[in-house]
């Protein structure tokens, strides 16, 4: 139970990090993983956000389904 939990989990947060790419808020801005890795984050770094996050629905996406 707790596998489907953070597998789910995973699979939110990729979408999380995907509409982090097309909708810009309060919200989604404190998500951003790009923040995490680049010093300086800005518009161009903003696109590493959708390829993690699709990464990450894949994986998970790829365990659940497993």
């Amino acid at each position: 139970m707790q596998d489907l939990i953070v597998t789910v989990g995973g699979m939110l947060y990729g979408l999380v990090l995907v509409c982090v790419v097309f909708f810009r808020n309060r919200f989604t801005e404190t998500l951003r993983i790009d923040a995490l890795i680049v010093p300086n984050p800005t518009e161009a770094t903003r696109m590493l956000n959708l390829v993690i996050g699709l990464l990450l629905i894949g994986y998970n996406g790829h365990s659940f389904l497993s």
